[in-house]
């Protein structure tokens, strides 16, 4: 006989169960840091026991996984939210408000930001790329270069020549279109995650507090890598809404 399908009331149970135990993890994390979600913690503020809880997830890294990929999922979501309230014959803002929200999102939960971001895939992750947690950063990634893409797609902006680029330049970068199926020309991809590199570099060492010896508000910093972003893409730059 083959194997029973479990019954659609069963499976919204086990799904309740599953968003629980990812949402006791999140709180966990935002009150103890990353130390304090652990399968036992977890299993304590939901009145079980640890093997419980392995029924649901089988290994640590797995929980972490499911954790990160909901924390992708709701990342992304706000900064498409964000871009969606702007038309497309808009490309430049459309791109400064996916930007501001993707930072909005960061200084309201930076402990989630620190944690996507830091946490290294792990042995739970599909080598081919097709984890959850692999397919949410792949859907993050594409906010961006989607964008991109369009705008050089309606107006190509100067680049530095393929030629002109380190050999291992071009390889990775050559690499990276094909994988990423982006509409870019390697040539452009570099120049985009150069600026990129900048921004995030900025973002994520503003969340962590490497800055605080000098800043204390670091919005008009950010501001300044918009408009090099724009400039640089060939794009008009708006100042946020006062």
């Amino acid at each position: 006989m083959g194997q029973q399908t479990a019954s659609p009331r069963v499976q919204q149970r086990r799904q309740a169960t599953l968003l629980e135990i990812r949402t006791t993890a999140r709180q966990l994390l935002c009150e103890h840091g990353p130390s304090g979600v652990t399968i036992n913690a977890v299993a304590r503020e939901m009145g079980m026991s640890g093997p419980a809880v392995y029924r649901y997830y089988n290994s640590h890294d797995a929980l972490v996984e499911a954790i990160i990929t909901d924390f992708y999922q709701e990342l992304t979501e706000t900064m498409m939210a964000a871009r969606d309230t702007c038309p497309p014959d808009r490309p430049g803002k459309r791109l400064l408000l996916t930007c501001r929200a993707m930072r909005a999102w960061a200084l309201e939960h930076p402990n989630e930001f620190s944690w996507l971001f830091a946490s290294p895939v792990t042995s739970a992750a599909k080598p081919d790329g097709e984890s959850p947690r692999q397919q949410a950063g792949q859907r993050f990634e594409s906010v961006f270069l989607d964008q991109l893409g369009e705008v050089w797609k309606k107006a190509p902006y100067p680049v530095m020549p393929f030629a002109d680029l380190a050999p291992s330049i071009q390889q990775q970068m050559t690499d990276y279109s094909a994988r990423t199926n982006s509409t870019l020309p390697p040539e452009a991809l570099h120049m985009f995650l150069s600026s990129w590199i900048k921004l995030y570099g900025l973002l994520c060492m503003e969340i962590l507090g490497q800055l605080d010896f000098a800043y204390s508000d670091l919005e008009p910093v950010f501001e300044e890598n918009l408009y090099e972003l724009c400039a640089a893409h060939n794009l008009t730059y708006e100042p946020a809404a006062g």
